[in-house]
């Protein structure tokens, strides 16, 4: 096909006309079909349903640190379950809490825990002036919601393909001590699916900078989510800290909400010891004990790290189809048009795809009107301002699969149409 950008005006108006009909002809069927947040579909629910039967009124509710599960207590969770994740993140059990049903509960209240207690003997966030945080973009929009909520101010470092700019990184931690943190999705991340290089994982820890209380919020939500047979690999970053004296700096989460279920996983948070009794001082007053009947109904599930990988192969049997679909269309539709560029991720849950500069908005709003839903344009980065109004995030894990076929025609198309339109202008 002949790039968009070479093609006479005539030609170009003859193309958007032909795509306008297959547009309309969509736009007549009254579809309602959602990409717009990275939920499993309820075919990767399914494949956890038999967790409901491992909890029953027999059940021991007994475990070696805790006489009943069904009662208050053990404030960082459930010995097995701190095994367990401890086993899946690469640390001690002894540095990991584990927690509620929602890692960005986690991170936001050890946000919040950073701004009203303060750590490394500095005063609280909320007490020092104006404090900022890093944040690659594009990224993901909740951690920008919340560094938002809290009136943090946010500033953009680009992304690379072996992770944030660490050149722009390394230069402002080093030299504002008003940078407090910098939100990190390590593996696959949220949206583009890049994991960070071995190189980027230790400069992550060997980082200099000029505030003691500076923190690295290490996101790994997919830590174990491939979808083929060549996955990547991510350096633990907590091995590398303990070579660099930087234990301090760095916090971890993860989940089991895209594991077995979204409303009913369990989270967790691995840290420093100094981190965690910062944090457990808060959390002795926020709650006197997580759910532990679903720490045991996990750790009866699965019983170790191999029964979690043999469970994610399932969630890949699903996933990788929808994934290739949403690649292959892409390629057919869009290659060789000098419109678009997207990426090819080995795991994770969302495609990111760059269309023409100025095309992001018009591509969401044509969709919208079609009934597609998307992630707003914008929302991957802070404030919701993209600066060339070009990214969008594609999430393919909720529709059934003969929904994610049509909506992605249906995208294809709109790329088309706003960029021939901004072309035409």
């Amino acid at each position: 096909m002949s790039e968009y950008a070479s093609m006479e005006k005539s030609a170009l108006t003859a193309a958007c006309q032909t795509l306008s009909e297959a547009y309309a002809a969509f736009k007549a069927q009254g579809l309602s079909l959602n990409m717009a947040r990275g939920k499993p579909g309820s075919e990767q629910l399914n494949i956890s349903n038999d967790m409901f039967s491992v909890i029953t009124a027999d059940t021991d509710f007994t475990s070696e640190d805790c006489p009943d599960c069904r009662n208050y207590g053990n404030l960082t969770g459930l010995e097995s379950a701190r095994q367990l994740f401890a086993n899946l993140l690469g640390v001690e059990p002894k540095n990991v809490f584990v927690g509620g049903n929602s890692s960005l509960n986690m991170m936001f209240d050890t946000i919040a825990c950073m701004m009203e207690q303060g750590n490394s003997g500095e005063k609280p966030w909320n007490q020092q002036g104006a404090i900022k945080f890093l944040c690659p973009a594009p990224g993901y929009d909740r951690h920008f919601g919340v560094t938002q909520y809290f009136g943090i101010e946010m500033i953009p470092v680009p992304m690379t393909e072996n992770g944030p700019d660490m050149d722009l990184v390394e230069k402002l931690v080093s030299s504002d001590a008003s940078i407090k943190g910098i939100w990190c999705v390590p593996k696959y991340s949220n949206p583009q699916g890049i994991t960070y290089s071995d190189e980027t994982v230790r400069r992550f820890a060997a980082l200099k900078p000029a505030a003691k209380d500076f923190r690295i919020m290490w996101d790994n939500a997919y830590i174990i989510h491939d979808i083929n047979d060549t996955p990547d690999s991510l350096l633990n970053i907590f091995d590398e800290v303990k070579k660099t004296g930087n234990e301090d700096m760095v916090l971890e989460f993860c989940s089991t909400s895209k594991i077995t279920f979204p409303g009913a996983g369990v989270a967790a948070m691995a840290a420093s010891e100094n981190n965690l009794a910062i944090l457990k001082k808060r959390y002795n007053f926020q709650t006197i004990g997580y759910d532990k009947i679903n720490m045991l109904r996990h750790v009866n599930y699965f019983k170790n790290l191999d029964g979690v990988l043999a469970h994610m192969q399932k969630h890949r049997a699903v996933l990788e189809p929808r994934f290739n679909m949403v690649l292959d269309i892409l390629d057919k539709e869009l290659s060789g048009l000098g419109i678009a560029s997207w990426t090819k991720p080995n795991g994770g849950y969302f495609v990111s795809i760059d269309v023409m500069e100025g095309c992001a908005k018009r591509v969401v709003a044509l969709c919208k009107e079609a009934g597609v839903i998307l992630t707003g344009a914008g929302a991957t980065y802070p404030y919701g301002k993209d600066p060339k109004d070009s990214n969008i995030r594609l999430a393919p894990t909720y529709p059934p699969v003969e929904e994610l076929e049509k909506a992605m025609n249906i995208f294809c198309i709109c790329v088309k149409m706003a960029a021939i339109e901004q072309l035409t202008k």
